[in-house]
Formats: C-alpha cells, structure tokens, sequence
C-alpha cells in the first residue's frame, strides 16, 4: 500500500504543478519517476504486471498532459483516480 500511496500523491502534486511548455524537456524525468514507481509498485503486487513498466510510465506523463487542460482541482482529482484505476493490479 505504500507504493500506491506515493503513486497517488506523486501523480496528484505532479498533476498539479504540471505546465505544457514543460513537458518536453521534462518528460525522461516523469518517465524514469513513474518507471520507477510502478516497477516497485508491481513488486508490491498493487501495480500491473502484464503491461511493460515503459508503457504505463508512458501512459501516466500522456495524463499530465491531460491534467493540463482539467477546469478544476476536483477534475484532476478524478482523472488522478480513472488513471489509478488504470495501472492498478487486477489481481
């Protein structure tokens, strides 16, 4: 539970502070962060493990960009959380 307590507070603060004109020159970073959050993650057994770390590290930056474009806190929260749903364990 605690890899998916960092995830969900990583991809909330993340979320928030994010800016476009950012994303390129910092997307290896938020790729390697969430790499490396869903590879313990997975470990723990609460993230996927049947989609390469890669991809779903991939998948959260692609849901910066859409927190971007959120009118609300309350509407990244719930993207926060559809996204959660995504690349959690269904197991």
């Amino acid at each position: 539970m605690i890899a998916y307590h960092r995830a969900q507070h990583a991809f909330e603060l993340v979320a928030l502070l994010h800016r476009r004109e950012h994303v390129v020159e910092a997307q290896e970073q938020l790729v390697d962060l969430f790499r490396g959050c869903l590879v313990e993650a997975a470990a723990e057994g609460w993230a996927r493990g049947d989609v390469p770390p890669e991809e779903l590290a991939a998948f959260c930056v692609r849901v910066l960009d859409a927190a971007a474009d959120m009118a609300s806190v309350g509407a990244v929260h719930r993207l926060v959380s559809v996204a959660l749903d995504g690349i959690r364990s269904r197991a």
